[in-house]
């Protein structure tokens, strides 16, 4: 399997790494929905397993793919690999990340028909706050250890759990929503109840 997926990775690495990282997402959903919110297959929500492996094939893979390689590139103090793994951690977490929280909260709140710019005032600074408990030692080792084509497949396997805290987080901020919009239908409903009564 790891010799197929090293031939692949050769043949065609964007593409590869798009597909493994709509995969992973898709998984990481999955787990969220089954093992976290336990909500069984009958009440699974195939749409949202739907964005998130959109959002990781089409937009996540390929940034990543692209990034690591422009960091690969351009960051390098001769002669000091670990001055170079630093400033690779300090970009990735200082530019990256924050950048791809945005739009992926912003992506999923357009996906869903709902407010990008509530998503964001709800959810950012608290998936920002725990990314920054997580990934810069993550990156620590990737940028450290794991040769360039396999580092966005570590991010991968390493974001099945921070997918499912993604997966979970977005669709906390959508039940908000969603119940935030049934309160206001009621109060209508009963304000209409109110007039007729009168």
């Amino acid at each position: 399997m790891l010799g197929w997926y090293k031939a692949r990775l050769a043949a065609r690495p964007l593409l590869t790494q798009a597909v493994t990282t709509a995969v992973l997402f898709g998984v990481g959903d999955v787990a969220a929905q089954q093992l976290v919110e336990k909500k069984g297959p009958k009440s699974h929500d195939l749409l949202r397993t739907g964005r998130m492996v959109l959002y990781g094939g089409a937009v996540f893979g390929p940034a990543a793919t692209t990034w690591f390689r422009i960091l690969q590139k351009r960051v390098n103090f001769p002669g000091s690999p670990n001055k170079t793994m630093l400033a690779r951690v300090a970009l990735d977490q200082g530019v990256f990340a924050p950048t791809f929280i945005g739009i992926f909260l912003s992506s999923m709140a357009v996906l869903e028909g709902s407010s990008p710019r509530e998503k964001l005032d709800k959810s950012y600074r608290e998936c920002l706050t725990t990314n920054y408990m997580i990934w810069p030692f993550v990156q620590m080792v990737n940028f450290k250890l794991v040769p360039l084509e396999h580092r966005v497949l570590f991010v991968n396997v390493i974001s099945l759990g921070w997918n499912c805290y993604l997966s979970f987080l977005n669709s906390k901020t959508e039940t908000t929503e969603k119940g935030r919009i049934e309160e206001v239908v009621d109060d209508v409903k009963a304000k209409g109840r109110e007039k007729v009564v009168s």
